[in-house]
Order: structure tokens, then C-alpha cells, then sequence
């Protein structure tokens, strides 16, 4: 461990009841989210609590297509990310996330049968959108990021979704079109699981998203919406702190007890 991620361990670990009582007041407390704001360049270490017995949960992470992750938590619930309809829909999910970027993001009509929505931009077009939804055993929040559409800025119309399950704190990134900011990273927080899109353009190029994932310095990455970019290209600007790890399959299980020592990117079938 770095002397950097020492002190960031440090620091989370010494400012947890602070962060408690901070947030008091929110719909739901966060467990993932970084002592950040006066730490800007910090790297976020793991912080497991004493006495939990959700960290030997095991998750369920399926590569379904394009920019579509299915989660399954231990309590079964189904999460499908950046949903269009295509992709991860049987069986049919209780949550999906969306993003507006392009139709392979969402769908203007989704199953009936899906029983929460979330869209990453807000549809009544006044402010950003905001979740903060539980079910059962996932904490489903957004942090709002903006997108490119028709060659301008539209603020706030893509979301970064976070699901914390199991004592696991899982990003995704969605259709990311710029840089992130230190408030960006305060409000993600830790994320142990990163889904990153690795076009190579059509979200960002693919040195600016290799720095996004090296700040997030998450446990294990999983690439996405990868088009015809050779992911070799995506490995070599991640460096030698990065361990990679393709796999046959598309599905993996994971919990925070077996979360690899070295960041690790994983490349599942079908990626």
C-alpha cells in the first residue's frame, strides 16, 4: 500500500463518525462516499466496517451487451445498467438505469413489469435528476454529470450511477462526455467496482478515460461500450499498477472479502 493510500485510509477511517453525522439528514446514508473536498487528488482506499457481515456477501456482475452490466445482489435483486431494452432484459429486471446519450442507452418504453426507472437526466428538463432509492438490499444514488448532444453541452444529462450492496460500492459511468471535477469524486466516493466505456471517442478519448479510472483506482474495472477499439489500447495507458484478467465468461461473482489485492481489469466475454 502507497504511503498516498495509507493516509487516505487513514483519514476515512478517523473522519467515519463525522461522515455519520453528516449525514444525517440525507434520504440514505452513504458507506461510499470520500472525505474528499479537502483531499482532492487523493487515492480512496477500501475501508471495511468492523463487524460487518455483508462484506462475505457475494454479487453477481454479467456483461449483457454494449454499456449493459446486470447486477444480482444477494437478496436477488436485478439491476441492469444503461438499459435500452436489448440487452440484460430476461429475465426482466426490478431496477434499470438510463442515459440519453443514444438510443442504446434507453428506452422511451420500457417494460411495465420493471418496477423502478431511473433515468440518468431529469424528463421534466428542471434541474438534474436525483435517486436515492432503496431496494431491499441495494442503495441505488446518481452523481449528475452533462452530456454532448448536437455538437453543444447539455448540462446534467447524464448520470454516474453508484450501487452500494453488500458493503460494495459499484460505479458506472454511463455516457460520459467530460473531465470529472473534485466535487465529481467527493460525491462518487470510494467505488471498489468501475464500469468504463472505452470507445476511444464517442465518450471520451481513451487517455482521458484511462485518468478517470487511475483517480477511481477502483479493486476491479470492467470495460464497456468498446466498439471497434482494440482493448490492448486501453490496457497499455492503465500502466503496471493495473493487473489484467480476461475471462471466458460473462458473469462473475465477487464480494468485499475477495476483491483482488491488485487493481485488476477485467475483461469479460463478449467485451
Amino acid at each position: 500500500m502507497t504511503l498516498l493510500r495509507m493516509a487516505a485510509f487513514l483519514i476515512l477511517f478517523l473522519a467515519a463518525p463525522a461522515l455519520a453525522v453528516a449525514q444525517e439528514n440525507d434520504p440514505v446514508p452513504s458507506k461510499c462516499l470520500a472525505i474528499a473536498q479537502a483531499l482532492p487528488s487523493v487515492m480512496l482506499a477500501s475501508f471495511t466496517p468492523a463487524g460487518s457481515t455483508a462484506a462475505t456477501d457475494e454479487v453477481t456482475i454479467t456483461y449483457a451487451g454494449h454499456s449493459t452490466y446486470v447486477i444480482e445482489t444477494p437478496k436477488g435483486v436485478r439491476i441492469a445498467t444503461d438499459y435500452s431494452g436489448i440487452y440484460g432484459r430476461d429475465p426482466l429486471p426490478r431496477v434499470v438505469t438510463m442515459n440519453k446519450a443514444h438510443r442504446t442507452h434507453f428506452t422511451p418504453n420500457p417494460d411495465p413489469g420493471i418496477e423502478h426507472v431511473l433515468p440518468g437526466w431529469n424528463p421534466e428538463g428542471d434541474g438534474p435528476a436525483r435517486h436515492a432509492l432503496v431496494v431491499d438490499d441495494v442503495y441505488v444514488r446518481n452523481v449528475p454529470t452533462d452530456i454532448r448532444r448536437f455538437g453543444a453541452m447539455e448540462k446534467d444529462g447524464n448520470s454516474i450511477f453508484i450501487f452500494e450492496v453488500a458493503d460494495l460500492c459499484i460505479g458506472h459511468l454511463g455516457h460520459l462526455h467530460h473531465d470529472l471535477t473534485d466535487a465529481h469524486y467527493a460525491a462518487i466516493g470510494r467505488l471498489d467496482i468501475l464500469m468504463v466505456p472505452v470507445d476511444g471517442g464517442m465518450t471520451q478519448s481513451l487517455v482521458n478515460m484511462s485518468q478517470i479510472a487511475e483517480r477511481l483506482y477502483s479493486s476491479i474495472v470492467l470495460p464497456m461500450h468498446r466498439h471497434s477499439t482494440p482493448i490492448g489500447e486501453f490496457l497499455a495507458m492503465m500502466g503496471e499498477d493495473f493487473a489484467t484478467d480476461f475471462r471466458p465468461e460473462r458473469s462473475f461473482t465477487v464480494s468485499l472479502r475477495t476483491l483482488p489485492r491488485r487493481p485488476t481489469i477485467l475483461i469479460l466475454d463478449g467485451v
